[in-house]
């Protein structure tokens, strides 16, 4: 044996002893899409089989409607479950200073039953309706949570994406912009906006659509304006708003306004 080939199999110098890494689980954010489950995509449903702890937030005494979706590939697993029951939904509004803080303690303790789970190694997966970082509520733990422990979020098909397939409505044309909003903004922020756009999703109706349809005939859009209700969910519902003839809305429903940019 050569001095080069001697040095090679010398014994390593001794280590000083170093504290094991703590292991900790991982947070998944994980997009369940709009509604039906054909929709979840691959590394939503492995998540889903894998994480011992699946989330989901909900209205009390009711099941929350990520859990739902996942009912049609998911067995019953109590022992997996972990479910978030908000203190309020829409018996105040959100600018309401009890809401606020109620919301905020809320978040606060759900973040911290979470820690638990995630500090003993656990994977903790929070069912998200859509995309969860589309006005998802798993921002509000994510925000908490992502400088503790490792976070991966899975993109999710959004509901509005969902509901203009559905309703066979090109949402964009060309060089269209589109304008998202919530239908929970005033009146004239949204006749303002809704003129200033070529293309539009107003999303969180509910009791907020005779204020939306207001909007949109200021803005001359009524004739283009599409409900969708529980799009590509049992019981959906598409119609041009102008032919509905109620202002009634579930929290799941959507107004479109498809752009009409260039078309070769």
């Amino acid at each position: 044996m050569d001095a080069g080939e001697n040095r090679f199999a010398e014994a390593p110098a001794e280590q000083p002893d170093r504290p094991a890494a703590a292991v900790t689980g991982t947070l998944f954010g994980v997009g369940m899409g709009p509604g039906d489950p054909d929709y979840l995509t691959v590394r939503a449903m492995r998540v889903l089989e894998r994480a011992p702890v699946l989330v989901h937030f909900c209205k009390k005494g009711r099941r929350g409607n990520a859990r739902t979706i996942a009912d049609a590939v998911l067995p019953p697993e109590p022992a997996r479950e972990f479910a978030l029951a908000y203190p309020y939904t829409t018996e105040l509004h959100p600018d309401h200073p009890d809401y606020v803080g109620a919301l905020a303690a809320f978040y606060d303790d759900a973040a911290g039953q979470l820690a638990d789970h995630l500090g003993a190694g656990r994977d903790v997966a929070i069912l998200s309706e859509g995309d969860p970082f589309f006005y998802g509520s798993f921002m509000h733990l994510w925000r908490r949570l992502k400088d503790r422990f490792p976070v991966e979020v899975v993109p999710g098909v959004t509901g509005m994406s969902g509901c203009w397939t559905k309703a066979g409505t090109p949402i964009t044309w060309g060089d269209d912009v589109l304008t998202v909003l919530p239908a929970t903004l005033p009146a004239a922020d949204l006749a303002a906006r809704l003129a200033g756009t070529d293309a539009a999703v107003i999303m969180k109706l509910g009791r907020h659509l005779p204020k939306v349809r207001a909007a949109l005939r200021e803005a001359g859009l009524l004739g283009r304006a599409v409900y969708v209700e529980r799009g590509t969910m049992a019981g959906e519902r598409v119609v041009p708003l102008a032919d509905k003839p109620d202002d009634v809305a579930p929290y799941f429903s959507m107004v479109l306004v498809p752009g009409e940019g260039r078309r070769p």
